[in-house]
């Protein structure tokens, strides 16, 4: 565990981390500006899949911070960087949203529609399954149906809900990925957080030292044991998911427990 004075790079999550839908967590702004006076690095780094990077640039300018894209990384874009690198000419079938597609058109993959799988006029490659916002039945029953066939079968994230302010959530990838567990048996190869392939795609994008790195977010299944896979602190925080009870019963101890991105700020 490293002192968090020591730390120069800060991983930050978004959904309950940094934000609760439109409206930042008290001191958001305050803690990017403590990094940036200490001049100390910050990358976003999120599972949801539903937006594209250039979603969130715009979505966080909207909020008050203007982020260069590369310094905002979600699952999708590492999925379709890792489907890229296996079959650059690899044709994809999306369970997922128009942004989420728009991901694996910008690095050249072709994005399948359901009626070219329905009408046959497409062979599919990857079938990946992302954090749905508009899914529907039909979408479903393609995937489903692809999947049987034995068609290379991704994910784009684990997470089973997503944060909403009040303490709310919704239905998020993980739960998508075990209704077709249950309906199909099979499960996916998952991109996002704390898989390997996450922690690869960023030390492979970023100029980073993991000794000099810590993740925060509020996730104990995604955050924390990402950063425990990934060999760099860990930071959670108490304002999206995870609360002190779960903490108590949980297998995945945080290097730090924080009640608040702000309370970081006060301890860097």
């Amino acid at each position: 565990m490293n002192d968090l004075a020591n730390i120069e790079c800060f991983l930050l999550d978004m959904d309950g981390t940094f934000y609760l839908e439109d409206h930042l967590i008290p001191g958001a702004l305050d803690f990017i500006e403590t990094l940036e006076k200490q001049n100390k690095e910050y990358v976003f780094l999120t599972n949801n899949s539903s937006k594209s990077s250039r979603d969130y640039q715009t979505k966080l300018k909207r909020l008050g911070l203007c982020v260069p894209l590369d310094k905002i990384i979600n699952s999708g874009e590492v999925t379709a960087d890792y489907i890229y690198n296996q079959n650059s000419e690899a044709k994809v079938y999306v369970v997922g949203t128009n942004s989420l597609k728009a991901e694996f058109e910008e690095i050249g993959l072709e994005v399948i529609t359901k009626g070219e799988v329905l009408d046959h006029n497409q062979s599919v490659d990857y079938v990946v399954l992302g954090f749905d916002t508009s899914l529907n039945y039909q979408k479903l029953k393609v995937a489903h149906t692809l999947i049987l066939e034995g068609v290379e079968y991704i994910a784009t994230n684990p997470d089973y809900v997503c944060p909403l302010a009040g303490g709310k959530t919704i239905p998020d990838c993980g739960s998508m990925i075990d209704l077709l567990k249950a309906s199909t048996g099979k499960e996916p190869l998952v991109m996002g957080k704390p898989n390997d392939a996450m922690v690869n795609y960023i030390l492979s994008t970023q100029d980073l030292k993991k000794d000099k790195i810590a993740m925060v977010g509020d996730r104990l299944y995604t955050d924390v044991k990402f950063a425990i896979n990934a060999d760099i602190t860990s930071i959670l925080v108490l304002t999206g998911e995870t609360d002190l009870a779960q903490l108590e019963e949980s297998q995945q101890n945080p290097d730090y427990v924080l009640d608040s991105i702000k309370k970081l700020g006060n301890r860097i």
